[in-house]
């Protein structure tokens, strides 16, 4: 069994996000990535390439644990226990795994590719003893209903009703132990829906469809727990011109998707689906090894050439341009500064120096 270790700190603010996108656009390398790109259609959703994705990283490193998960969204331990949640685009456990670890929750989990599933389970068995509280399903949500069993028509009908009494005011929140009355095989809707690193892979043609999918199956008073790549993320930058396929996505190289969300676009995407907006914000994140770490370092070396030595002259008026002569004259330079050519005895030096403990400290 594997060890647990949880996240010791979250952190969310380690830069402000206007520095970042004032360094982006400001930087003619980059520029490929700013100007709106002719419209083109996305291409259809296939989960193809996330099969391919998870047969290659089968050993499910790929992915680290997002133990970071509990401390961004602390509503999913201070929920009432045997709360329902739906993690929607799984991929190999690493957003289920802190969830089933730290909280109570029955948790639903879904990817559209079955390879990704089996994974999760991997993954899951190596690091829980036992888990009666998951449950797993192959979902394409851009294109696919969620199935019955997690929310029937009448449980959709009824949260529709309801969701409307709750714009007003009028609902109550949260209702935990909502049971449906027409199906002992319906689960009655989720408290909680999860979109962790899901919504970017997803044509963005697709995304409204995809959102009001989850807005379906959630109770009324339930929560949409939502994080993805932002705007002049590190990935972002990364891709070739060549690579975009749209505004702010990209295709890579094995076929799947990638979209750089804006805080804008969040919000009008989840209100026109009928969301309330609790909370968003932009998440900037700089670590050892990190996205934005990289991109620092990445901005660093795009400066350096500016100022690099092209000619020197050495003691005797001979201006050299080689760079094995440059290296040589500089190396002598540095060589006569350190290196002492009057040497004293420590005996003629200690005598000189300023007493920092006088005979009165002594005494003490």
């Amino acid at each position: 069994m594997e060890k647990r270790v949880e996240a010791g700190e979250y952190h969310s603010k380690d830069f402000q996000w206007e520095f970042l996108k004032n360094l982006v656009e400001n930087d003619p390398s980059l520029s490929h990535h700013l100007h709106h790109h002719p419209d083109s259609s996305s291409p259809s959703p296939d989960s193809q390439p996330w099969q391919d994705f998870h047969s290659r990283h089968s050993s499910g490193k790929f992915f680290k644990e997002r133990r970071y998960l509990l401390k961004e969204f602390p509503e999913l331990v201070s929920c009432e226990e045997k709360s329902k949640l739906l993690e929607v685009g799984c991929g190999n456990g690493s957003t289920v795994l802190p969830i089933l670890r730290g909280s109570k929750n029955i948790v639903y989990a879904c990817d559209c590719s079955s390879e990704a599933l089996v994974r999760t389970k991997e993954n899951i068995d190596l690091a829980i003893a036992s888990v009666d509280n998951f449950r797993s399903f192959c979902c394409d949500f851009s294109k696919s209903k969620f199935p019955n069993w997690v929310a029937c028509d009448h449980c959709r009908d009824n949260f529709k009703l309801k969701k409307d009494c709750y714009h007003s005011g009028e609902s109550e929140g949260i209702h935990v132990n909502y049971k449906c009355s027409l199906s002992e095989h319906c689960v009655g809707g989720v408290d909680f829906v999860t979109l962790i690193f899901t919504l970017s892979a997803v044509p963005k043609e697709m995304m409204p469809r995809a959102i009001k999918e989850c807005f379906a199956v959630l109770k009324p008073g339930g929560l949409l727990l939502f994080r993805d790549y932002g705007l002049y993320d590190m990935t972002m930058l990364r891709f070739e011109p060549e690579k975009r396929i749209g505004f702010r996505e990209y295709v890579r190289s094995d076929g799947t998707l990638s979209y750089f969300f804006c805080l804008d676009m969040v919000r009008s995407l989840f209100a026109d689906a009928g969301f309330i907006e609790v909370e968003l914000e932009n998440c900037c994140v700089k670590a050892a090894g990190d996205r934005n770490t990289a991109f620092f370092h990445g901005a660093t070396k795009a400066r350096k050439p500016k100022t690099c030595i092209k000619r020197v002259q050495d003691d005797e008026g001979i201006v050299h341009t080689k760079d094995e002569a440059i290296a040589k004259v500089a190396e002598d330079y540095f060589h006569g500064m350190f290196t002492a050519s009057n040497t004293r005895s420590l005996a003629d030096i200690i005598p000189e120096m300023d007493h920092k403990i006088t005979e009165k400290l002594m005494r003490l």
